[in-house]
């Protein structure tokens, strides 16, 4: 193998120019070319390829987004799409691809695969719902942003004696919410992965102030509930000031934080030895903090699993 290339897909996540970086030295250091496929899939198909130097990855691992842009690529599902991304890096003299992203994006990377084309994914993700990887690239940073303005928002809440909801991203798992609601010190966490129960909230919200509690923060991961409905609710209900704010895509950007630097560093470097070793249709991951590889349809089948023993931990601090 002489020639490799790194692209980005699908959300961005704080990390992933520490993991381009990676790649691209890593490479070099093994005597390997490297190029980047800017604007994910996209690009891969459009031809749209960069060569990445030594100077090219320098003063990026502090720096949040991806210097190769991302997008999100309709036309790669289809197997036309396919045929013509895989005709693209045979045209350019590419002969391992490193994809860093989500599952959507491993997708994409198993089709090649299927045809012989080597890969290997670097999961890059704020919302952590990758199975076979304790952590994803971007969570611990998104988690660090989501505490920093959970704390401004409880110095509001106790100055005007109010209830705030505040609602975190996620998706389908409920992470981010479960491990900043922990730490942010809110009194009730809602989660995908257990049962909405407002009655339990409220129960919460009144035992807190029987006790002389003046402010509570709730903390919604968004796909369970609309953050807006449930702060109507908690009004409604118990006739609490309630303020809901949306955190949104704050949490995507930022300076990477240090873990997530020195993940994406280890992940990158990985990815691309395993290139070398032959090794294609694989997913980096880390497992009790060692990298592993894992095959791509090992960890798409899977579901991620939130840790509820940290969840009930979160119900019995906050009493």
């Amino acid at each position: 193998m002489k020639k490799i290339a790194v692209l980005t897909s699908g959300g961005d996540a704080p990390g992933m120019n520490a993991a381009i970086r990676a790649v691209v030295r890593r490479g070099i250091f093994k005597n390997l070319a490297v190029a980047g496929i800017r604007h994910g899939y996209q690009g891969l198909m459009d031809g749209d390829y960069v060569p990445l130097g030594l100077g090219s990855v320098g003063d990026i691992i502090h720096r949040g987004g991806t210097i190769l842009y991302t997008a999100r690529c309709e036309a790669f599902k289809t197997e036309e799409g396919q045929k013509q991304g895989l005709s693209r890096l045979r045209e350019n003299g590419i002969e391992g691809l490193i994809v860093i992203g989500g599952d959507g994006s491993f997708r994409g990377a198993l089709q090649l695969t299927k045809l012989g084309f080597p890969t290997i994914g670097i999961p890059g993700t704020i919302d952590n719902d990758l199975a076979c990887t304790d952590y994803t690239l971007g969570f611990d940073t998104a988690v660090n942003t989501v505490i920093d303005a959970v704390d401004k928002i409880r110095d509001t809440a106790t100055s005007h004696e109010r209830t705030f909801v505040v609602e975190v991203m996620g998706r389908n798992s409920g992470d981010i919410a479960l491990w900043s609601g922990l730490t942010g010190g809110a009194e009730s966490i809602v989660i995908p992965e257990a049962e909405f129960d407002l009655d339990d909230i409220i129960k919460r919200l009144l035992q807190g102030q029987q006790r002389g509690k003046r402010h509570s923060i709730i903390v919604v991961a968004e796909g369970v509930f609309n953050g807006n409905e449930i702060g109507r609710m908690i009004q409604e209900r118990t006739g609490f000031d309630t303020r809901v704010t949306v955190l949104g895509h704050i949490q995507r950007g930022g300076s990477p934080s240090a873990f997530d630097r020195l993940l994406g560093s280890q992940m990158g470097a990985k990815a691309v030895d395993l290139l070398e070793e032959g090794k294609a249709g694989v997913m980096v991951g880390i497992q009790n903090n060692r990298m592993a590889a894992v095959p791509f349809a090992e960890a798409l089948s899977q579901k991620h699993q939130l840790p509820l023993d940290i969840y009930e931990l979160a119900r019995t601090l906050s009493i």
